[in-house]
């Protein structure tokens, strides 16, 4: 807040969060040093979304695939899927039916984390933009940075203490 408009350059942004089994391989093919135990308790199978990633970790994993983590400008045009002046990708409140997030309701019916996919995508096509899991972005959080940010393509603050987290998490409410 205060809500502005920035511009985007093009970007490109998978419609799926990062599977336990893409992470697998990125692990099996450079040697890269992660225990998988942690994260195959929450998310049992490979089409399970990767968690418990720190951005470092998130950064190799993007690197080695090719890309690379968007900036809170780009995750955010990119989770709302067409959509403006709402709270979330489908409009203001929030329903089990759209979001994998605290509790086993409607077509939420997981404890943890859902299959990559389970639910409904958002106008652009993308996946559990909000709900299963966090999801980092390449800024660092500033919370003064916002509403002092370029109107172009914001990249964010230059450092800080930690990365921009969106899109909340199954375990929160």
């Amino acid at each position: 807040r205060p809500v502005h408009t920035v511009k985007l350059d093009a970007f490109y942004m998978d419609k799926d969060e990062v599977t336990v089994r893409q992470f697998r391989k990125f692990v099996m093919e450079t040697g890269y040093e992660y225990d998988l135990a942690l994260s195959l308790a929450f998310s049992p199978t490979g089409r399970y979304p990767m968690i418990w990633v720190t951005w470092d970790d998130a950064t190799a994993y993007a690197e080695w695939a090719g890309k690379r983590l968007p900036t809170e400008a780009e995750w955010e045009y990119a989770a709302r899927g067409g959509l403006s002046g709402k709270r979330y990708p489908w409009g203001d409140e929030i329903t089990d039916d759209h979001a994998n997030y605290f509790g086993t309701v409607g077509k939420d019916k997981w404890e943890y984390c859902a299959p990559v996919g389970s639910l409904k995508p958002n106008g652009y096509g993308l996946y559990d933009m909000a709900g299963n899991v966090f999801e980092l972005c390449s800024d660092w959080y500033d919370e003064d940075y916002y509403s002092n940010s370029p109107l172009r393509n914001p990249q964010g603050p230059s450092t800080g203490e930690s990365h921009v987290l969106r899109g909340g998490s199954c375990n929160f409410n």
